[in-house]
């Protein structure tokens, strides 16, 4: 089969294609004929090093498609069942990759595997920020950077879906109407406009009681800064770079804020926990308060492009590899 492997650490031009043998699953396992591969973020910090992989390795963590092949002991899927993953392991970018059955779901009918596979990492993501690490409440205004991107857009339209009032930040006007139209009430162009700022002016000096960052970086301050008091500070991603340190003092003189540095995986960490979640994220998608928009498609050779695509935040919603 083909597959993407890495044997170094570095920038888009690591990516290899190349053949390998078809794996078969072992007890527990299920063979899954890939449809369509999700692209994510975290897939560059493994490739660069960031999140450290042994070495060669595979790529990606989500996908979705036809069962072909199930393990001893599995009773959870069939084969010629859709199935979906998103928690690894490691591999995705590949036409075949082996799962656990624990950790993949059954996508309800009218979900096809291009849309789970957009939507299934990105989406649960989005649930455990809204509903389980700082629980939205009608009426809340809240922060989310990068809102047009894969995570952005489905936050964006989650929390209108709960009552909320949507700050959106982006990179460019395009983005903001892109925002704009998925149901933000405000859009801020971080490069352009001091983001602190425009939060204090839009909330009347309060701030926001929660940020959903995941650019790093370059608006890690501004998104303490942002914060009401007692506000909480949810960085999820590194899209810039990592963030700075901080001194605990730090969060005090800001108010007694809070600072959290989550990821999926632990609020996915059971199969109950994964179930309950992508339930809720095809529940949205289903009842239209969620829109899964994929902007872009690349063949599984063009996984380079893919990635340059990417860093170079030249992509909008969810981006796919098809094999």
């Amino acid at each position: 089969m083909r597959a993407i492997r890495i044997s170094r650490t570095g920038g888009p031009e690591v990516l290899d294609l190349v053949e390998i043998d078809t794996p078969r699953p072992g007890p527990g396992e299920i063979l899954i004929r890939n449809q369509a591969i999700g692209l994510n973020f975290i897939d560059t910090y493994h490739r660069t090093g960031l999140y450290p992989v042994k070495l060669p390795s595979g790529l990606g963590m989500e996908g979705a498609g036809e069962v072909v092949e199930v393990g001893e002991g599995v009773d959870r899927f069939t084969p010629g069942d859709l199935a979906a993953y998103a928690s690894g392991p490691i591999g995705a970018y590949a036409e075949f990759h082996v799962v656990k059955a624990g950790r993949a779901v059954k996508p309800p009918a009218g979900i096809t595997a291009e849309i789970a596979a957009a939507a299934l990492l990105k989406g649960m993501t989005a649930e455990f920020l809204l509903a389980r690490c700082f629980p939205v409440q009608p009426g809340q205004t809240l922060l989310v950077h990068a809102a047009a991107g894969g995570v952005g857009s489905i936050l964006v339209q989650w929390a209108k879906a709960l009552g909320a009032e949507v700050i959106a930040t982006v990179g460019s006007e395009d983005k903001a109407a892109r925002a704009r139209s998925l149901g933000a009430d405000h859009t801020i162009l971080y490069r352009d406009q001091d983001v602190a700022e425009e939060v204090r002016r839009i909330t009347g000096g309060v701030g926001v009681p929660v940020v959903y960052d995941s650019v790093g970086a370059a608006t890690f301050e501004a998104s303490l800064k942002s914060l009401a008091r007692r506000g909480m500070m949810v960085s999820y991603g590194n899209a810039s770079g990592p963030a700075p340190a901080i001194l605990p003092a730090q969060l005090s003189q800001l108010g007694s804020v809070f600072l959290t540095r989550p990821t999926l995986f632990d609020y996915v960490a059971t199969t109950e926990e994964l179930d309950a979640s992508a339930a809720a994220l095809f529940e949205v998608i289903a009842n239209g308060q969620v829109r899964i928009d994929i902007g872009q498609t690349f063949p599984l050779a063009e996984a380079r492009a893919a990635h340059e695509a990417m860093e170079g935040r030249e992509t909008v919603g969810a981006s796919l590899l098809i094999p």
